[in-house]
């Protein structure tokens, strides 16, 4: 496996054994190096081709020495279709010396400067794509707490807003907030926002997603857990969305009027 490999996949905690690419010497701190690993290849979402597509660097890399264990690397990502670009920024760390022969290495973080082009994730997730953009580059800027909040803001959205679509106060009879418990709860219950491979511990995820407001995280049990819990507050996502997407259908097809005939 090459360099260009690791940079062109998910961040992961995981060695990884590469060819080396430092000719067997050491890199002092601060001297930079041309280095042939390969060319990176990462997908976001280009505004100019409206699609995925996938960004690539040139086929030279450069790298500047930290220490004996550490690199960093600063490229230019190209659309592969049309001019827009995206500077990334990787800090890469070998479990041993980063300069021998076929060091095992992995992505230390990772962080991107999207241009006025280019987003992470298009607009799959409508109204929520912000946010969890915001949550993914909390991620890879390994802030634990701040990508787990922003998950539950997601999460609170969502709710909200089905709360409104099918006439749920969101308030209790003195006037008040209603708790977030009581309001999933009944949202759920009416039109099961929550997918049923977890519904029974619907507030669950809620609440571990708070517990990071409350100090009971740190900042690296947040990173172990972030994608986890991306995992599921994008399921509801997906659910309610194709919930929203069935009952477009239904009403085009005209079922559910009362008029309906039967064989």
């Amino acid at each position: 496996m090459r360099l260009s490999d690791v940079l062109s996949k998910p961040l992961n905690n995981n060695f990884v054994q590469v060819e080396g690419f430092l000719d067997d010497k050491k890199l002092k701190l601060g001297k930079q190096k041309r280095i042939a690993v390969g060319k990176i290849g990462l997908t976001f979402f280009c505004k100019g081709c409206n699609d995925d597509r996938t960004f690539c660097s040139d086929d030279d890399l450069f790298c500047i020495g930290v220490n004996d264990h550490l690199i960093s690397i600063d490229s230019a990502l190209k659309c592969s279709c049309c001019d827009s670009l995206v500077q990334i920024w990787f800090l890469v760390i070998s479990n041993e010396d980063i300069h021998s022969h076929a060091p095992n290495v992995r992505i230390l973080k990772r962080s991107e400067k999207l241009s006025d082009t280019v987003v992470i994730h298009g607009e799959q997730f409508g109204n929520f794509t912000e946010l969890l953009e915001k949550a993914q580059r909390a991620y890879r800027e390994e802030l634990g707490a701040g990508s787990i909040i922003y998950l539950r803001r997601v999460f609170e959205q969502i709710t909200v807003k089905m709360a409104g679509v099918v006439g749920i106060d969101t308030k209790n009879v003195k006037g008040s907030r209603k708790a977030f418990k009581d309001l999933l709860r009944e949202v759920d219950e009416k039109c099961s926002i929550i997918p049923k491979e977890f519904s029974e511990n619907r507030y669950r995820l809620f609440s571990e997603l708070s517990n990071v407001l409350h100090g009971d995280y740190d900042e690296q049990l947040g990173l172990q857990k972030y994608e986890a819990f991306r995992r599921l507050v994008v399921g509801i996502i997906d659910n309610v969305k194709n919930n929203e997407e069935m009952m477009t259908a239904i009403t085009t097809l005209g079922w559910g009027t009362g008029d309906e005939t039967h064989d």
